[in-house]
C-alpha cells in the first residue's frame, strides 16, 4: 500500500446566507487557499473528486457547475460522489492506490438555504416504505434519542453535557457558526425543540464548502513538514429501514472502528449532527475516556451539508499538523440516524500508514 497523506484543508461556513452565493463562488477562494498551502497549481493536482447532491440543488447533474472553479482547459481528470467530502477522499484515496496519480484535491458543497434541509433529507430513506411518510432528520433523530433515554443508555443531561462542551470549544474555531457554553443546567432549561431535543442537541442549518488535499510519498512530504498520514480508512453501513435497526447502537461504526488500529489516539473529531450521537459513536469507536473528542466544536456548532464529515477529517489532520496530537481518528455519517459511518485514522508518521 502506498503512503498517503493529507496535506491541506480549506474551509467556509456561511452563518447567514448572505446573497446566495454559487457553489463556484463558494470553491473558488478555498481552492485557492489550497493552493496556497501546498504551492501548487491545477496542473499539480492528478485527481479531482467532488461531492454533492443533485436532490439538494434542485436540478440533475449540478455538479457539473462546480468544475468552473477548477477550469476546464486543459481537461481535468474528475469524479463525483453523492456523497459527503469524506466519501470523496476516500475515492481519491483509492486512485492514489492504484498508482494512477500521486496527488488530489476533493471538494464538498451543500447550499441547504435552497429548501428546507430536514425535509429533503427524507429523500435518504427508503422510497416504498419511510419517503412517503417524510419523517424529516430532526424527527428520526428525536426517535433516536428517546430511544436511549428510555433504555437507559443516556440521559437528558449527558446530552447537555456533550453540547455544553461542544459550545465551548467552538469559541477558539473561527469557523463555527454556533458558541458559546454556559452551562449544562441552562441549556437543560431551554425549551424542547423536537421532544427530547433542545435546539442546541441539533446541528445548525448552513450552506458552505469544505477542501482536502492528499498526497502521495515524497510529494506530501514535500508540501509538509508533519503530514497527517492516512494509517486506516474503513466504510461500513447499517440497513436503510429504521425498523430493523436498534437505534441506541450504531454496528456499522463498530465495524469501520475494527477494521482500523485506534491504539494510541489521543484525539478524535466525530461527525454527531446531534448531541446523542456523539454518545453512540464513542462507545461504538470504544474510545478511552483520555481521548479528547470534537476539540473543534464538531458537529454541533457547524455542519454544512455535505461538507460536515470531511471537515472532521481536516480537523484532525490540522492538530496534527500543528505538533498538537500525534495520532488522531476522525469520523463521517451519513444516512438517517448514523446510518453509513467512515472511520479515518491520521498519525503523524508512516509507520503503519495507509493500511
Amino acid at each position: 500500500m502506498r503512503d498517503v497523506a493529507v496535506v491541506g484543508f480549506a474551509q467556509r461556513q456561511m452563518e447567514v446566507f448572505d446573497g446566495s452565493p454559487t457553489c463556484v463562488e463558494l470553491l473558488v477562494p478555498l481552492f485557492a487557499e489550497c493552493y496556497e498551502q501546498t504551492g501548487w497549481t491545477r496542473r499539480d493536482i492528478g485527481f479531482w473528486c467532488s461531492g454533492s447532491s443533485d436532490y439538494l440543488a434542485g436540478r440533475s447533474f449540478s455538479f457539473v457547475s462546480a468544475v468552473d472553479a477548477i477550469g476546464v482547459i486543459p481537461p481535468v481528470n474528475e469524479s463525483h460522489v453523492e456523497m459527503d467530502l469524506a466519501w470523496a477522499m476516500y475515492e481519491a484515496w483509492l486512485k492514489i492506490q492504484t498508482g494512477e496519480v500521486d496527488t488530489a484535491l476533493v471538494y464538498a458543497f451543500g447550499k441547504a438555504s435552497a429548501s428546507v434541509l430536514r425535509r429533503s433529507l427524507a429523500l435518504q430513506l427508503d422510497p416504498y416504505t419511510m419517503t412517503p411518510l417524510w419523517p424529516d432528520t430532526v424527527s428520526l433523530a428525536g426517535l433516536q434519542a428517546r430511544a436511549g433515554i428510555d433504555a437507559g443508555v443516556w440521559d437528558e443531561r449527558a446530552m447537555a453535557e456533550v453540547a455544553n462542551r461542544s459550545l465551548t470549544d467552538a469559541e477558539k474555531n473561527e469557523y463555527a457558526i454556533r458558541k458559546g457554553g454556559s452551562s449544562v443546567e441552562e441549556l437543560l432549561s431551554r425549551p424542547v425543540y423536537a421532544d427530547p431535543l433542545r435546539k442546541h442537541d441539533c446541528s445548525p442549518v448552513t450552506d458552505g464548502a469544505a477542501a482536502i488535499v492528499l498526497a502521495a510519498g515524497d510529494q506530501a512530504r514535500e508540501v509538509r513538514d508533519r503530514p497527517a498520514w492516512i494509517e486506516g480508512l474503513a466504510h461500513n453501513i447499517d440497513p436503510i429501514s429504521i425498523g430493523t435497526r436498534d437505534l441506541t447502537r450504531a454496528p456499522s461504526a463498530a465495524r469501520a472502528a475494527a477494521a482500523v488500529d485506534l491504539d494510541g489516539v489521543e484525539l478524535a473529531e466525530l461527525h454527531a449532527p446531534f448531541s446523542h450521537q456523539e454518545l453512540i459513536l464513542r462507545r461504538e469507536l470504544g474510545l478511552a475516556d483520555d481521548v479528547r473528542v470534537n476539540p473543534s466544536g464538531g458537529a454541533l456548532t457547524g455542519n454544512p451539508m455535505f461538507s460536515g464529515g470531511g471537515i472532521r477529517i481536516g480537523e484532525a489532520a490540522s492538530r496534527i499538523w500543528s505538533g498538537e496530537v500525534g495520532r488522531a481518528v476522525a469520523h463521517a455519517t451519513s444516512g438517517p440516524a448514523l446510518q453509513q459511518n467512515l472511520v479515518c485514522v491520521l498519525g503523524s508518521t508512516t509507520e503503519g500508514a495507509s493500511n
